[in-house]
């Protein structure tokens, strides 16, 4: 079954309360990404990428509003039923890596198919080619610590992509990457997301992913200030309402 929408965002609120102090993360934030966009979150720290992060992959609950993946509300969904979706559904890229450091390559992708109870030799057999597909097909049996940096983000996209999910979160994927290794990454994932049709939404400071997205969501305070593709990008001096860091950034 298909869907025209992997995820769809209702009107969702996160309220949280520090002693006394009420904090708005969100506030009525509305979206549809459609099966394989490739969509950037970007706006500065605190302006609630990350809990709009936590509520889509199921992690938190909204105080109001609505998720769907795949069209199903995910607030009916039981523990067990949640921890299906999770992980059969959606794929997590962190920003840390979050790789199990005394596991090979081949063993960190493995796992969420292990979780997943797929049988042995199709589940190997996935991993082989996820591995092979992110360029590391001679590097299953190392492990992180025998890695460089991008190589580690390259293991933790493989393991994302191995239960073939709806939807991947990428959560600043190149963030603790140098330059030319988060140029290589992101090259990597827009071309997963051109050739395998896989949807991707990013929270993401870096730049350089506006030239690769379809659409750029800008928040700030918990709200959406303005949604754009490639083609019609805003980008003002730093300063600005709404300002990116570099002017020369989706400029013609």
């Amino acid at each position: 079954m298909s869907f025209q929408y992997t995820l769809k965002v209702e009107d969702i609120y996160r309220t949280y309360f520090m002693g006394q102090e009420r904090v708005d993360a969100l506030q009525g934030i509305s979206v549809q990404i459609k099966h394989g966009e490739y969509v950037s979150l970007m706006g500065p720290s605190g302006s609630g990428k990350t809990t709009f992060f936590n509520c889509v992959g199921g992690l938190d609950q909204p105080t109001k509003g609505r998720v769907y993946i795949d069209e199903v509300d995910i607030a009916k969904l039981d523990a067990y039923e949640l921890a299906w979706l999770r992980c059969r559904k959606i794929g997590y890229i962190f920003q840390t890596f979050n790789l199990i450091p005394n596991l090979t390559a081949f063993e960190n992708v493995e796992m969420p198919a292990i979780f997943a109870k797929k049988p042995r030799e199709p589940r190997q057999k996935k991993v082989e080619e996820v591995l092979k597909l992110v360029g590391l097909g001679d590097r299953m049996d190392h492990r992180p610590a025998q890695l460089s940096g991008g190589q580690q983000q390259r293991v933790a996209i493989a393991r994302s992509l191995v239960n073939e999910p709806a939807i991947i979160l990428a959560d600043e994927p190149t963030g603790n990457l140098d330059l030319e290794t988060g140029l290589e990454i992101i090259t990597l994932l827009r071309d997963l997301n051109t050739e395998q049709g896989t949807t991707i939404l990013t929270a993401t400071h870096d730049l350089k992913m506006i030239d690769v997205s379809d659409r750029i969501i800008w928040i700030e305070d918990g709200k959406i200030k303005r949604i754009e593709t490639i083609h019609n990008v805003k980008v003002t001096l730093a300063g600005d309402e709404g300002a990116c860091e570099d002017p020369t950034i989706g400029a013609e």
